[in-house]
């Protein structure tokens, strides 16, 4: 049985790493709040000491524990808008670039309509129209958010999707009978794997800035706690001119780290899917055990090819530059 390998490139353990832990932070990091983040029980605008990690607001709220609480409406908001954006990106995409004709040129034209529109702009004006209950709605939020986020998602996968409509496990497909839903969904969805987790990746980071930024901008319920929140909340009480920079530098910083985590990963399927970059992300150790040079020409692609079945055992894998 062949065992799947993940990969050992350092950046793309630092990535799962850093994505892992905020993954956790959404889990348990309300149970780990010490005090109620909207409790004003304390003294305004204490700086951190060993009581307040982060300091206190001006109306006497702990900082340290609306971030912990923050995180959960943050990241739920951005993997449901996510998963649900993914989903309508393969519908739309895979249906659009396997049927052709009149299906194509009308999905096609829905997905340009919403890559034209501005995301916020639209999102703000669907936003207004929601009841005031929704607006605390995590999941709501993020099936609006979703809507402005598959478009370009849906437009990778139908080009991609067109080039293997006509390949030859397609036509067998075909051949035997196979339903279009299963050749789509069965055949050819799976050969785009790498495509739906880097648009995956990519729409989680797009989620994140774009409900920090509703909710920075007082659009969303101020009753639910968030990064956004936080965010806005320093602002309205300057504190940035009050130098109270751990107000509104950890949620930044945490927006941040969610970034760079996701970005780190989405190299990693790179290199793990691409056989041409599966050398970039090797460390010198392993370079030195599989008889590679440290550095590459400039100019030149690394391939990393195993050695052939007979010669496994006596020769090193080869980089050939291409």
């Amino acid at each position: 049985m062949k065992v799947l390998r993940l990969p050992k490139s350092p950046k793309v353990l630092l990535g799962l790493g850093i994505v892992g832990f905020f993954i956790l932070m959404t889990i348990i990091g309300p149970w780990l709040a010490p005090y109620n983040p909207s409790a004003t029980n304390f003294a305004a605008n204490l700086t951190p000491s060993a009581h307040h990690w982060l300091g206190t607001t001006s109306l006497g709220q702990d900082i340290y524990s609306q971030l912990l609480v923050g995180a959960r409406a943050t990241m739920v908001v951005a993997l449901v808008a996510g998963l649900v954006a993914t989903i309508l990106s393969v519908t739309i995409g895979v249906a659009a670039g396997y049927l052709g004709g009149l299906p194509d040129d009308g999905l096609s034209l829905l997905s340009n309509v919403f890559l034209a529109i501005p995301g916020l702009p639209l999102l703000i004006v669907i936003d207004s129209y929601l009841p005031v209950n929704s607006r605390s709605n995590s999941f709501v939020i993020g099936l609006i958010i979703s809507l402005t986020g598959w478009a370009w998602g849906a437009r990778v996968l139908r080009a991609q999707t067109m080039s293997l409509r006509n390949r030859d496990f397609v036509e067998a497909a075909r051949i035997i009978g196979e339903k279009r839903h299963r050749i789509m969904f069965s055949e050819i969805a799976p050969n785009l794997l790498p495509v739906l987790a880097s648009s995956f990746l990519f729409t989680v980071l797009y989620a994140i800035g774009a409900y920090v930024t509703l909710a920075y901008i007082g659009l969303t319920s101020t009753a639910v706690w968030n990064w956004g929140t936080m965010l806005y909340w320093a602002q309205a009480n300057n504190a940035p001119l009050s130098n109270e920079w751990y107000w509104f530098v950890p949620p930044g910083i945490c927006i941040a780290l969610v970034g760079t985590g996701l970005a780190l990963v989405n190299f990693g399927i790179d290199e793990f899917i691409n056989p041409r970059l599966r050398a970039g992300g090797l460390s010198s150790r392993q370079r030195r055990k599989l008889g590679l040079p440290r550095r590459v020409r400039l100019g030149l692609t690394p391939v990393l090819r195993p050695a052939r079945a007979s010669r496994v055992n006596s020769a090193p894998a080869k980089l050939v530059s291409q």
